[in-house]
């Protein structure tokens, strides 16, 4: 079994900083690309950022030069530093591993964290 586990969330005001992390752990052979996914009452979920095995990285556009994604490949761990957060930032952040467990390739989500930008 694989689990991922999500931290960092909360609320925050207007031009603040959070940084989410989420942990892999479990049957992990290799993983291949991660991201983080945000969905907002009443919106589809939609890609924020993603990263690949070799670090390659993409953004939506709405995020570009505010949010940056990184991945630790040591110790399974995908993270996201968001600094100048917005009200329209305010959603469910999941994040979003594609990854080998010993037997196939498979996509796993995070429970999910909330992240409020709010005064």
């Amino acid at each position: 079994q694989v689990q991922l586990v999500e931290s960092g969330g909360g609320l925050v005001q207007p031009g603040g900083s959070l940084r989410l992390s989420c942990a892999a752990s479990g049957r992990i052979s290799r993983i291949n690309a991660t991201a983080w996914y945000r969905q907002a009452p009443g919106k589809q979920r939609e890609l924020v950022a993603s990263i690949t095995s070799e670090g390659n990285t993409n953004y939506v556009d709405s995020v570009k030069g505010r949010f940056t994604i990184s991945r630790d490949n040591a110790k399974n761990t995908v993270s996201l530093q968001m600094n100048s957060l917005k009200p329209d930032d305010t959603a469910v952040y999941y994040c979003h591993v594609h990854l080998h467990n010993g037997g196939y390739w498979t996509y796993y989500w995070g429970q999910g964290t909330q992240i409020t930008v709010s005064s």
